[in-house]
């Protein structure tokens, strides 16, 4: 039986950039390459835990490169924008506003 974790192993090696980065498209005579986030892992067990092997990702869309005459511009998904920045005002503000209270005394 072949070594599942080796076998992962050699798969997940080709996944970087090709995972990130989309294949470009043309629309209306402008090339878009799709460009995301992406996380992977894999595991495997033993004879001794018993045989078998998991795996999963996720991918978090970041947004486009966009190749026009004028040069190249990434264009940023602003969902996903929003969804990183909501929790981090959230946090500057709790931290502004602990600071504040404690330079008051």
């Amino acid at each position: 039986m072949p070594n599942i974790a080796l076998e992962l192993g050699k798969q997940a090696a080709s996944f970087g950039v090709k995972s990130a980065y989309g294949e470009p498209q043309d629309v209306d005579g402008v090339s878009i390459t799709p460009v995301a986030l992406t996380v992977t892992g894999f595991a495997g067990g033993g004879a001794e835990a018993g045989e078998g092997g998991t795996g999963g990702g996720i991918a978090i869309p970041l947004g486009v490169y966009v190749r026009r005459e004028e040069g190249l511009r990434f264009e940023p998904n602003i969902v996903t924008l929003l969804t990183v920045a909501v929790p981090f005002v959230w946090v500057t503000g709790r931290a502004l506003t602990r600071i504040i209270r404690a330079l008051k005394k």
